[in-house]
């Protein structure tokens, strides 16, 4: 009996040891693909970049050590999801970074604002994460559908590409961005012949490749990402149709993408950025530490994450306190100031707005090595590639005015 009342007392000791332990735990979850077709938006390397930013710093937060834990969604939003819930009920995840893909993006932003949690998309471009389904403790850092279509149309309709056909992904991400495209063609003068939708990870453009090419637009949009992307310009540079005249705009282009297509085949495309590693001393610093650890140049996403989850820890500092709802309020508050964004606000609607910049792919020739790829063509203002509130869906914001 006398052995048994010790080892019990023993067993309580280590569980209140362990709760203890885990008080002084607070943890950052990176939920995104890393397995498969967005897998190099952002993947095991915006892990990197969110340690990066816990590093910076300090490794603390209100006395707690900074844990940064990940798990790869595949895509689907019931992982994705499921995950989630273990983080936020479980673990004691705070904030959940990255959220690559749509679809799982809008999920786990609902969960978490039932939870009170934070969300901090980089990741995902769909313009509802902040419309109509926007959240008090979610955020929208990077990039979304409106940048993508609205800046980058007007920078190709300026020159003289008025005549468009559409390639989308067939979900919410490819519709939003192409939605926005034939918006933003059509205000300003230009028209939208077609556009064809096509499952997401399709390994074989040819039919409908062959409809925009048979369309004679101008200009070819891709409303699509990933591997999509990448499969999209190496088949249309196999029909020839930049060759015969039409002009291939990528909507969602990050420049692991130009990577992996390489400059013979990417060369002359048009985007919208958030970030370019060589703009500027700050973007090339970042990009010197974070090669140092990924072996790679950061894309937009990965440089997101890092100022998001930043930002994030700096507002749970001034703030006092992990509570969610506290703690996204300080956030929008607070002016974002660092190598990825200058004099950058975070609105009631929960996006981050910012400057981006109009890029044109590098010919093999203009470039002088490995990820020289871009040249920045001109500085697109933040009221020019983010949606006004005045036309906002967001409850959030009609509560404010």
């Amino acid at each position: 009996m006398k052995k048994t009342m010790i080892s019990l007392g023993v067993a309580a000791c280590l569980a209140a040891s362990s709760a203890l332990a885990a008080d002084d735990v607070m943890r950052i979850g990176v939920l995104n693909d890393q397995s498969g077709l967005y897998s190099d938006f952002g993947g095991v390397t915006s892990v990197i970049a969110a340690q990066m930013a816990v590093d910076d710093f300090g490794g603390k937060l209100l006395g707690k050590k900074i844990e940064v834990i990940s798990a790869d969604h595949q895509n689907k939003t019931d992982i994705a999801t499921s995950t989630a819930r273990k983080w936020f009920d479980v673990d004691k995840v705070e904030v959940i970074a990255d959220l690559t893909n749509s679809a799982v993006a809008l999920a786990v932003q609902g969960l978490a604002k039932e939870r009170g949690k934070i969300t901090l998309a980089s990741g995902p471009f769909s313009t509802r994460l902040t419309n109509e389904s926007c959240s008090p403790t979610g955020f929208h850092w990077a990039f979304d559908t409106y940048a993508s279509s609205v800046g980058t149309a007007r920078g190709v309709l300026q020159d003289g590409g008025k005549n468009w056909y559409i390639l989308a992904a067939d979900y919410a991400f490819g519709a939003q961005m192409a939605a926005d495209l034939t918006k933003t063609v059509t205000s300003n003068g230009g028209t939208v012949q077609g556009q064809v939708n096509h499952p997401v990870n399709t390994p074989d453009f040819a039919s409908f490749l062959l409809q925009a090419q048979s369309s004679k637009a101008q200009i070819v949009g891709l409303a699509n990402g990933g591997t999509d992307t990448v499969n999209s310009i190496k088949q249309a540079a196999d029909f020839g149709l930049v060759e015969q005249g039409q002009r291939l705009v990528a909507l969602a282009l990050v420049i692991s993408d130009v990577h992996a297509l390489g400059l013979d085949k990417a060369k002359g495309l048009v985007a919208t950025t958030a970030y370019y590693w060589d703009r500027d001393d700050e973007s090339r610093e970042f990009a010197r530490k974070f090669e140092e650890r990924a072996k790679r140049k950061p894309g937009m996403v990965q440089a997101g994450v890092y100022s998001s989850v930043l930002h994030y820890l700096k507002a749970a500092q001034a703030a006092g306190t992990l509570d969610g709802k506290v703690v996204a309020g300080k956030m929008r508050e607070l002016p974002v100031n660092d190598f990825f964004a200058k004099n950058g606000k975070v609105r009631a609607d929960g996006r981050m707005e910012h400057d981006m910049y109009l890029i044109q792919v590098k010919t093999p020739s203009e470039s002088k090595g490995p990820w020289d790829y871009y040249k920045v063509l001109r500085t697109l203002s933040a009221d020019q590639v983010t949606i006004p509130l005045a036309e906002s869906k967001c409850e959030l914001v009609k509560q404010k005015s």
